[in-house]
């Protein structure tokens, strides 16, 4: 296992929503233990998806992913795992009963995030240019925030 590196600055957001992201991945996985209809599991997906998920994946692919050779590993393999998650969400839209698909949901994002922390960024970190930084130090201002005081229905607790 590789250990992350003390993140620089314009990376802190995006670990912030990361841990975000961990957190639904708990949230599904509660509901599922639970015996959580999955309708209600797969709305809360979609909700954080929308609110969440889906800018932070745009900022990651236009201000993180192109930072990197089209050719890179690294970065086909997050784009790879970006479509995944993607084509993940848009099948729960369609079908919300679909526990199985709920589970493999968590299990993907979580794996993604654990890439990214471990391996992706900590790559980033070595080959960034002090231009590629201030490129992205805006979006340092974005502060992450869970989203669950505008969400009724918390069928994880």
């Amino acid at each position: 296992m590789t250990i992350p590196l003390k993140r620089i600055d314009p990376f802190i957001s995006y670990s912030k929503e990361h841990h975000f992201g961990l957190l639904l991945v708990w949230k599904v996985r509660q509901g599922i233990e639970k015996e959580i209809n999955a309708e209600r599991i797969a709305n809360y997906i979609i909700y954080f998806f929308e609110k969440d998920l889906y800018q932070h994946f745009k900022d990651e692919e236009q201000l993180l992913f192109t930072l990197l050779a089209e050719d890179n590993v690294l970065r086909q393999r997050a784009e790879v795992e970006h479509n995944k998650i993607f084509n993940l969400v848009t099948s729960i839209k369609i079908n919300k009963q679909d526990e199985n698909m709920l589970i493999e949901f968590a299990d993907v994002l979580e794996k993604h995030i654990r890439f990214e922390e471990r391996v992706l960024f900590n790559e980033l970190q070595v080959l960034i240019s002090r231009n590629d930084l201030l490129k992205i130090e805006d979006r340092k201002g974005k502060d992450a925030q869970p989203l669950d005081s505008l969400w009724e229905d918390p069928f994880w607790k």
